[in-house]
């Protein structure tokens, strides 16, 4: 039974969670948004007993939904001085891929929705991006830099496959010669491996695909409904093959989780070909301070204490710190172990550290009103 307040819940009966452990989703909770003046909360009305069956075979699926995004811009700008891009493009709202470490979960609170499940099963799909971006490119104002594209939620998450919004943004930039980084932990990207390969030809692109672990079962709990770890891998060397530059993301690390697999990442992601790697620590902003613990409670009861204390201690006794000098890579002796590591991986395996490559930003050509080139552009 669910029930709805505005204030806090009294302490009995107290919330009962029955989402927990949801096949094919990462979240186990769906809280409201902090924005929200109700809360909604699961009760145990005494209907319910270990006798009848479970609570997921008598409660309907939770399916994934999508809508129409209504955004009038499509470039989002940037001044944050421990990212390599000024400026992004993100096709979707919310990710059906379901990583309950995904630091955009909170951004769903700003449409109304819970960072839990509804993150991952109500979506929004921005149709007329390519249109939108082609007028922003076609503004006198307009100065080039490259487009960083499914920074926030993933560009090839499963709902790309029937609408080909990303696709149609490569476009767009393919015909204008504008430069773009890609980062994905889908295979859908080998869709396009045309369009990046001529992209690549004129250094007007790169492509990071993230590998946080290659067990299997961590990857299924963690990352449900994304393509699997060493699929990913495959994706890298095929990128690689066809000339395009790629980057491995070891991101995020988890300590006491995924920590012990560095090395073992980094040396299969070189064997795939690509030239550079970079990681993140996990980062833990608002509602994913309650929707990460829950989770390893729920998947990893024994050492979920040990993690999650393991976390603060490259956070100064915090679960988050968003303090632009260490938001990313964390602070105290463990981080710097951390770092090390990766860097020596990353030596031993031939590829270098780092977060970017230089594009090619003078061969750019405005699309004019219409969405032709100029026949003088050429």
């Amino acid at each position: 039974m669910l029930t709805k307040s505005s204030a806090k819940p009294c302490a009995i009966p107290q919330p009962v969670d029955r989402t927990a452990a949801l096949k094919g989703r990462g979240a186990v909770s769906n809280a409201s948004g902090r924005y929200e003046t109700h809360t909604i909360h699961a009760i145990d009305d005494g209907w319910h007993t270990e006798a009848n069956d479970s609570w997921q075979s008598i409660s309907p699926a939770i399916r994934t939904q999508w809508q129409y995004d209504k955004s009038k811009t499509i470039i989002t700008h940037n001044r944050s001085p421990d990212i390599h891009f000024d400026r992004s493009v993100n096709p979707y709202r919310g990710c059906e891929h379901g990583c309950v470490y995904c630091f955009a979960r909170p951004t769903h609170t700003w449409l109304g929705h819970s960072a839990g499940l509804d993150f991952e099963t109500k979506l929004y799909a921005k149709r007329d991006a390519a249109q939108l971006l082609r007028a922003e490119l076609a503004k006198p104002a307009y100065r080039c830099q490259p487009i960083a594209i499914g920074v926030n939620t993933d560009a090839y998450q499963p709902l790309e496959k029937k609408l080909k919004i990303t696709r149609q943004i490569l476009q767009v930039l393919h015909d204008t010669n504008h430069p773009a980084y890609l980062i994905t932990k889908s295979s859908l990207i080998e869709r396009d491996i045309d369009l990046l390969q001529s992209m690549a030809e004129k250094q007007l692109v790169s492509v990071c695909v993230s590998v946080t672990t290659l067990d299997r079962t961590l990857a299924r709990k963690l990352e449900p409904r994304a393509t699997s770890p060493h699929r990913r891998l495959q994706t890298l060397e095929k990128l690689s093959k066809a000339g395009i530059p790629t980057r491995v993301s070891l991101s995020p690390v988890i300590p006491a989780l995924n920590e012990d697999e560095l090395d073992d990442i980094v040396a299969a992601a070189a064997s795939a070909g690509v030239q550079a790697g970079y990681a993140i620590i996990l980062r833990l902003p608002h509602e994913l301070q309650t929707l990460f613990p829950e989770w390893l409670r729920e998947h990893y009861p024994m050492r979920a204490e040990r993690i999650i204390k393991a976390i603060r201690s490259l956070r100064e006794d915090k679960l988050n710190n968003s303090d632009f000098n260490s938001r990313m890579i964390g602070s105290g002796p463990r981080a710097d172990i951390i770092a090390q590591r990766f860097a020596l991986a990353c030596k031993r395996s031939g590829i270098h550290v780092g977060r970017d490559f230089e594009l090619d930003t003078s061969k750019f050509i405005p699309p004019n009103q219409h969405g032709q080139l100029s026949l003088f552009s050429l």
